[in-house]
């Protein structure tokens, strides 16, 4: 087994406390270091050469160790894989009733750079780190053995990969996989598609941010905004929302909500609006619209710190245009999944925008992701989703 050590200088003690990642300047990376090929697994040594665990590194990424295992001599096998799984199984069998929802959710779950979605029978596996690209036959193997799933897809794409040099692929390793998935959630429908979808093809994360905010919708008129499958709409009108529109840029994915809606029966009450979410909250500003709901859930605007400033301006135009469509005393939803972006940050630029749209708010409630997107302490960007939920006055 390699042995890689931190420079005597780094800070061994955030990695004995459970922070799980070394950066490539804290390590020393002589040149039998750099050789390593992406996703070897190797003994982390601290400066006094005192075993810390068992990572994995990728000397092609800004972070060139994750820690797989405490004990410096653990074999990863599929056994090893096998436990992981079904300690993460079990938390979410005991959370929900039917088998839709995220089963590993990468660090927090002890497998660091992989996420894996559940849609009943198939599984969707997002190997985001060269490790488990690496290993991603046995991992495939332990996911059916511990929950009976028979198909599973790799979805090999996104900015993780791209930054650990991975090549981009979706594709089904085990089973079949035919048309979009239909997903039971909070009294709605989704149709999820699991290869040509974003991400996974559905968004576990907003769950409990839909169901509070379903709470707001009886009788309303709902406009949800960057909607992709319905996510907020759909659940708003299993609530008894009055109607719901749904605005994306994608036409597939609008495809999908109106799916959703006429198998909720719901479709009389379910509009969509395809085109950029910017210009369609200007154009019904123009159009003099008013909702009593209006929900932004945008995709991440500051994924990384270069982008913050950026993508703080861009939430509070956000809510600058959307405030003014808020009928008074209705309800205006803001989210932001952006890791770089902390909640704070996100609060000040939000209510910047309200009141920059001509309104005044009350902040009533503050969400973050459901129970199967676990947080991992020491990682503050395992705590990634804010959704907050304002009174606007007249």
């Amino acid at each position: 087994m390699p042995v890689v050590r931190l420079k005597p200088k780094a800070e061994a003690r955030a990695i004995r406390h459970g922070f799980p990642w070394v950066y490539s300047d804290e390590l020393v990376t002589d040149r039998r270091t750099q050789g390593l090929t992406p996703g070897t697994l190797a003994v982390l040594e601290d400066g006094e050469r005192r075993a810390l665990g068992l990572v994995t590194v990728n000397p092609k990424s800004k972070i060139i160790c994750r820690m797989l295992d405490r004990d410096p001599e653990a074999v990863i096998d599929q056994a090893w894989f096998e436990a992981r799984i079904a300690r993460a199984e079990a938390m979410r069998t005991r959370l929900f009733d039917a088998p839709f929802y995220r089963l590993v959710h990468a660090e927090a779950d002890g497998l660091p750079g992989v996420v894996i979605d559940r849609f009943g029978d198939v599984a969707v596996v997002q190997p985001n780190a060269a490790w488990a690209e690496a290993h991603l036959e046995m991992l495939v193997a332990a996911l059916v053995a511990v929950t009976g799933v028979t198909s599973v897809v790799k979805n090999g794409s996104g900015r993780s990969r791209v930054l650990e040099g991975l090549t981009e692929e979706v594709a089904v390793v085990r089973g079949a996989v035919d048309g979009p998935v239909t997903v039971p959630m909070n009294g709605a429908l989704y149709m999820a598609d699991l290869l040509g979808g974003q991400k996974t093809g559905l968004f576990y994360d907003q769950r409990p941010n839909h169901a509070f905010t379903a709470r707001l919708a009886r009788g309303a008129r709902v406009l949800d905004l960057f909607s992709h499958v319905g996510g907020f709409g759909l659940a708003c009108l299993a609530a008894g929302a009055e109607s719901a529109l749904a605005v994306d840029g994608s036409a597939p994915a609008l495809a999908l909500a109106s799916q959703g809606a006429a198998a909720m029966g719901v479709e009389g009450r379910f509009a969509t609006r395809q085109g950029d979410a910017f210009d369609v909250l200007e154009a019904l500003g123009t159009e003099g619209a008013q909702f009593d709901l209006v929900i932004c859930d945008p995709p991440a605007f500051a994924p990384a710190k270069p982008a913050l400033e950026a993508g703080l301006r861009a939430y509070e135009r956000v809510a600058r245009l959307a405030a003014p469509l808020v009928a008074p005393g209705g309800y205006l939803v803001l989210c932001s999944c952006s890791h770089a972006a902390d909640l704070s940050s996100f609060r000040n630029a939000s209510g910047r925008g309200i009141g920059r749209g001509g309104r005044r708010a009350q902040l009533i409630h503050t969400g973050f992701a459901g129970p199967d997107h676990p947080m991992l302490p020491q990682l503050a960007e395992s705590g990634y989703l804010k959704a907050l939920t304002f009174r606007l006055d007249g």
